[in-house]
């Protein structure tokens, strides 16, 4: 299973992105079952949770990102979205697309998408 995260990359703040989190090899149950999360590592901090979905669509976001991230997912095609808008400077990081799921025991992270915005 491989998951790789696009969309990232220089913005102004303000702007917006939108992330993709693409999955590979992974079966329909697993990923539909799981929960969904984008995290987010700044230079010199730890990685953080962005925000996340669970299986039933139940979302949940830091509180610095409520109102401005809106985190999303396509069962069909397997993808992990989070729409990112009114960037500032304190959202550049490293974003990371995880999905975990307990019932399988799986937990898979992507190689992550640097997101840059500059003030």
């Amino acid at each position: 299973v491989q998951l790789a995260e696009s969309g990232g990359g220089l913005v102004q703040a303000g702007g917006s992105l939108k992330l993709s989190c693409a999955t590979s090899g992974m079966i329909l149950s697993v990923f539909s079952g799981s929960t969904k999360a984008w995290y987010a590592q700044a230079p010199g901090k730890q990685r953080e949770l962005v925000a996340e979905i669970t299986s039933d669509g139940s979302t949940n976001y830091a509180d610095s990102m409520k109102g401005r991230f809106t985190i999303s997912r396509d069962n069909a095609r397997k993808r992990v979205f989070l729409q990112m808008n009114s960037l500032n400077s304190e959202d550049t990081a490293v974003y990371y697309c995880r999905i975990n799921n307990d019932y399988y025991r799986t937990d898979y992270w992507g190689q992550g998408t640097q997101v840059t915005v500059s003030s």
